[in-house]
């Protein structure tokens, strides 16, 4: 197996031109995950979780839109710091059922609160309504997740 090193890097403007920078108009899915642990019960419940446990919880979160003229729909650092800020650091390390608002723990329940705190997020920084939140998946196992879409989220209102 051979490796081509460039010789030259890309310059704007002389090499490729702004104006290039976007190669479509079609809308795209963006994604990024996050892993946290925390803790918690459930009420109500006779099975293995009424008791005090833990998950290493993964969230998917998926957004779309249109890309901007340099061929960006969003940062992916930009999704990364409003789901921490709103999500991951509240319950990273948490016992949830203290720092949710009164609900069952259950990834049912969590997804829609999750889906609500990034939203606002991406409203409050004006990022709404060229992005939207599409989809989240939190998955509580490595096997079993619960799903909420914007669609979803809209009939609710």
């Amino acid at each position: 197996m051979s490796y081509n090193v460039p010789t030259k890097v890309q310059i704007l403007g002389k090499d490729i031109q702004p104006d290039q920078l976007k190669y479509h108009h079609k809308e795209v899915l963006v994604s990024k995950e996050f892993t946290f642990d925390s803790a918690h019960h459930l009420h109500c419940y006779e099975g293995k979780c009424k008791n005090l446990h833990g998950h290493t919880y993964k969230l998917q979160v998926v957004m779309r839109g249109r890309v901007d003229e340099r061929g960006i729909v969003i940062d992916f650092g930009d999704i990364k710091r409003i789901a921490k800020e709103r999500v991951i650091d509240r319950l990273d390390h948490q016992y949830l059922n203290e720092v949710l608002p009164p609900m069952n723990t259950t990834a049912e329940n969590m997804i829609v609160w999750m889906y609500e705190q990034i939203n606002e997020g991406l409203v409050q920084e004006g990022l709404y309504p060229a992005v939207k939140l599409e989809e989240l998946r939190l998955w509580e196992t490595p096997t079993s997740y619960a799903a909420v879409t914007r669609s979803m989220m809209e009939e609710a209102e």
